[in-house]
């Protein structure tokens, strides 16, 4: 028996699924950029961005973060901090800051402490189970955890949330919305 695929064909598939909404990827654009005074890509974190708990002792602080080229019919930006290499089977969000007005390109060091975020926006709940920054701390000797700061471009102008919504179902709700984004990768080890 043939595959539904084969009998279709791919093209026919792509189109279908296109038009069931199932191909939902953004779209990239080639312009939008995330930059960082305090983030070298595929760099190591210094432990001013390490977090203060859990056994390590960071100042844990948020980085600078710029970025520039969004797309025109962006309406507002998030920011998520994210380290997919955590041993949870499921990464851990470290950062997420979400109805960040269009009007503002930039965060400065430090926005991630409650009530330094840009006005409109809302600092959600990472998985330290707190709003706000939580710097990196992977388990002692495990190699070096990956860190991805985002930036994403957005549709709408609010992202409807309880404060103290998942991490996860924030990210489902910016997946839903996003016209791009950009990300940088940093390091840490310990």
């Amino acid at each position: 028996m043939k595959s539904p695929f084969a009998v279709l064909g791919m093209s026919a598939v792509l189109g279908m699924s296109a038009g069931l909404g199932l191909v939902a990827a953004p779209a990239l654009a080639a312009g939008f950029q995330l930059t960082s005074p305090d983030l070298k890509p595929g760099g190591m974190l210094t432990d001013k961005f390490v977090f203060n708990g859990f056994g390590c002792t960071g100042g844990n602080v948020s980085p600078a973060l710029s970025w520039h080229g969004a797309p025109e019919a962006t309406k507002s930006f998030a920011v998520t901090a994210y380290d997919p290499d955590a041993p949870t089977g499921s990464g851990w969000w470290h950062w997420v800051m979400i109805n960040i007005p269009a009007s503002v390109t930039s965060l400065p060091e430090g926005a991630g402490t409650p009530g330094k975020e840009p006005a409109g926006a809302m600092q959600g709940v990472t998985d330290f189970g707190q709003p706000g920054f939580g710097g990196a701390c992977p388990p002692k000797g495990d190699k070096p955890h990956r860190y991805i700061f985002t930036v994403f471009a957005l549709k709408t102008d609010k992202i409807d949330v309880p404060p103290t919504a998942s991490a996860a179902l924030v990210g489902f709700m910016l997946h839903a919305n996003t016209l791009a984004k950009a990300s940088i990768t940093a390091k840490f080890g310990r």
